[in-house]
């Protein structure tokens, strides 16, 4: 995802999402593409199974079940950065 697709998700203002992505990405645990105006971030393999054993303990709180339902919306709705990402034409 990209950063204001976090933002808008978790209700962070652009600050703190910022710090927050430069402490995973300087741990190992987020690498980053640039693609046009966007900076996308994804988990590192290396750290995948990790990440998914922590959700697993964390999948009934309150917070992080809302923080996934906006983003299946924001998904759903074609809200997200990368959605609009998927719909330009590259070769114009």
């Amino acid at each position: 995802m990209c950063i204001s697709d976090i933002e808008l998700i978790l209700n962070f203002s652009q600050t703190k999402t910022s710090r927050h992505l430069t402490y995973l990405k300087n741990s190992g645990i987020l690498s980053s593409r640039k693609q046009d105006q966007w900076v996308f971030y994804s988990i590192n393999d290396e750290v995948t199974d990790i990440i998914d054993k922590l959700l697993s303990y964390l999948i009934k709180d309150p917070v992080l079940i809302k923080d996934a339902e906006t983003f299946d919306i924001l998904y759903s709705n074609r809200e997200l950065a990368l959605n609009r990402l998927k719909n330009i034409d590259w070769k114009a």
